[in-house]
């Protein structure tokens, strides 16, 4: 490819609406244009790099023995009304209607197609394993699109989904993309994890996200730097912090803490450490019975003082997936108090009280009286207030917590998340009826995995994780080019011109992905240009080298200086450092 025949369209100055560094270099280096909010052109350079990060997605999906198909972008509401996620999906589902009223969706992603196609189409276990993918423009219409491509609402996804006959297949078949995912991101150059992670709206029995690491990620990934063990924030293991529970040693007292609203300022007042304290969270919970009336369940939530409450593992407790704040009348009734003095003690009415495990373990702790300015210190569970109705893991991890594998204490860093894969089971199969004949003749639901990759989000991922101050510094085999040959003062020395179409036919012919900077622009500008588009290696022919020692320059984009070759010598470095 010549420069002059290739659109570049760089920029100075990043638009105001670019946030982070990701979306302003995209833009700077003309790699995508801004149509609408959270939606983008990807042009000719932009475009490179995303047909070559599909294209070793394709190569190692073939290779586990995945199939690709390619299904429609708008989806029948039927669909989603049979999965039952029509109403569960909420905005983010674009929803309208066709001119004979009939209801669609712009599919932010496809379990309801494919379940479809699998059940009219398997009809006995000898078709099974089945894994079919695509690469697809999806529409997610987000309530706030921000950072580019990042999280925007058109963008191009990878996602497969695997059919068993039973559950062992599933996991055989999700091992499998496990490991191609692996593979992916290792042939991509990223920095990456793999992390046990919450199913989410999506469902199923167990999943692991696939983060970049990188400090503007938007998920804490909590990790073992002594292990394998990983996981994000929202599915980590919070260990208890006492093994044990100590026996008693103080009185129950109810203590004045005037103006003392916060765990924090009661730790103060009372000149006791922080983790003395118990947290109390008030939620509720509506039920409606066959007649249509409503009760609601006040749900009091205890944590130490120090931590915070982990909303998804709170919501995988029996009866807690739909928890709301509850009001200032409910917390009245059930408290006869007011926030910042609510307790465990003594309530008003029946409350269910959900203790994290370290909360369960701890002993002479201090909590609210139930009345205002007051705080009962010198706590113990079974003597002065019944058991907790529930003891689960409820809290976030924090650095520095002991790792559930036992081997030493967790760390905690930020993650881009670009892949997910879910062990979905029967979920989709058994409310859309997808059943195949097993080997008795019987039917039985298909098994389900379902595996995404955020193709556009990649690109995103990979320069948050890979820049400088002049521009992107792309992962070699995402680059939209391998090499840039740079001719300085080709149009008065036609050594220049000779010399630098050779190298370009040369590696050419070695297959290399080459640009020839044609363009005619001066030094400054044009190495500005490849510099802040990220091209991995640079060759400059100027009429100065070659008069003066015969020498071109060959400089790595990462590289601080230039290295000097003769021109017979370097198409063998060029292409001696594309192989390592």
């Amino acid at each position: 490819m010549k420069a002059s025949q290739f659109f570049i369209s760089t920029l100075k100055e990043a638009p105001a609406e670019a946030e982070i560094i990701s979306h302003q270099l995209m833009m700077r280096a003309g790699l995508i244009k801004r149509i609408g909010s959270g939606i983008y052109t990807y042009m000719p350079m932009g475009l490179r790099s995303v047909r070559k990060v599909e294209q070793i997605i394709r190569e190692e999906m073939n290779k586990a023995g995945a199939m690709e198909l390619l299904m429609p972008a708008v989806q029948p509401a039927e669909l989603w009304q049979e999965s039952g996620r029509w109403e569960q999906y909420g905005p983010e589902l674009l929803r309208f209607k066709d001119r004979h009223g009939r209801d669609f969706v712009v599919g932010p992603t496809h379990e309801e197609v494919i379940t479809d196609l699998a059940r009219r189409d398997i009809k006995s276990y000898k078709q099974l394993p089945v894994n079919w993918y695509q690469i697809q423009a999806k529409f997610r219409d987000e309530i706030r699109p921000r950072f580019g491509v990042m999280r925007g609402r058109e963008f191009i996804m990878k996602d497969a989904y695997s059919f068993d006959k039973d559950e062992a297949g599933m996991v055989v078949s999700y091992n499998t993309m496990y490991a191609a995912y692996t593979a992916i991101f290792t042939r991509l150059g990223l920095n990456f994890r793999a992390v046990a992670a919450d199913n989410g709206s999506i469902g199923g029995s167990g999943s692991h996200e696939f983060h970049v690491i990188a400090e503007t990620g938007e998920d804490d990934i909590v990790y073992n730097p002594n292990s394998d063990y990983a996981a994000n924030i929202e599915a980590a293991e919070a260990v208890s912090m006492l093994a044990e529970r100590a026996a008693a040693t103080q009185t129950m007292l109810k203590t004045a803490t005037p103006r003392c609203g916060k765990c924090e300022e009661v730790a103060q007042f009372l000149n006791i450490p922080l983790i003395s304290n118990v947290k109390s969270i008030v939620l509720a919970v509506d039920h409606e019975n066959e007649a249509g009336e409503l009760s609601v369940q006040v749900v009091l939530v205890l944590v130490r003082a120090d931590h915070s409450l982990n909303e998804v593992k709170l919501s995988k407790i029996d009866g807690l997936s739909t928890t709301r704040m509850a009001t200032e009348a409910e917390i009245a009734t059930a408290f006869n108090t007011t926030p910042g003095y609510i307790g465990p003690v003594a309530t008003a009415q029946k409350v269910l009280v959900v203790a994290d495990k370290t909360v369960a373990n701890m002993s002479d702790f201090v909590c609210g009286a139930n009345d205002v300015g007051f705080h009962y210190v010198g706590v113990n569970w079974g003597r002065d207030l019944p058991e907790p109705d529930v003891i689960a893991d409820v809290r976030n991890v924090v650095a520095g917590d002991p790792a559930p594998d036992g081997n030493g204490t967790v760390d905690i860093c930020r993650g881009i998340e670009v892949g997910h894969v879910f062990q979905l089971g029967t979920k989709y199969s058994e409310a859309m009826k997808a059943t195949f004949l097993d080997e008795n003749g019987k039917p039985q639901p298909l098994v389900m995995g379902c595996y995404g990759i955020g193709v556009t989000r990649i690109l995103g991922a990979a320069i948050e994780q890979n820049f400088d101050v002049r521009g992107i510094v792309w992962p070699a085999a995402i680059a939209p080019f391998q090499v840039v040959i740079c001719p300085v003062g080709a149009d008065k020395n036609e050594q220049v011109r000779d010399e630098s179409q050779k190298l370009y036919e040369t590696l050419l012919q070695a297959g290399v992905d080459v640009i020839l900077d044609d363009r005619g622009e001066r030094p400054g500008s044009m190495f500005a240009d490849w510099e802040l588009i990220g091209v991995p290696h640079r060759v400059t022919i100027g009429d100065r080298g070659l008069k003066e020692d015969g020498m071109v320059e060959y400089r790595g984009r990462r590289d601080e200086a230039a290295t000097k070759f003769t021109p017979a010598d370097v198409a063998a470095h060029v292409l001696t450092q594309l192989k390592a």
